[in-house]
């Protein structure tokens, strides 16, 4: 794993990235902004379920098909 390999970010875990979790919170972000998390495979479903309890998580797609949205 080279230095630029995307990472987890789940605390403390270092695995390669496999997933982007796309959120935003509607308080602070419009609509369609999008953040992202990267997870590992073990961590996807507990950052999955932290974004989702609180109603921030919009889509989870597997990192080698995620597509950075285009600004208009």
């Amino acid at each position: 794993m080279s230095d630029e390999t995307p990472i987890c970010s789940a605390k403390g875990c270092r695995a390669a990235a496999e997933w982007v979790l796309a959120w935003n919170n509607p308080k602070i972000h419009t609509p369609e902004r999008r953040k992202t998390w990267l997870a590992c495979e073990e961590h996807r479903e507990h950052l999955s379920q932290f974004l989702g309890v609180r109603g921030f998580l919009k889509d989870v797609v597997k990192f080698a098909d995620w597509e950075e949205p285009t600004a208009s």
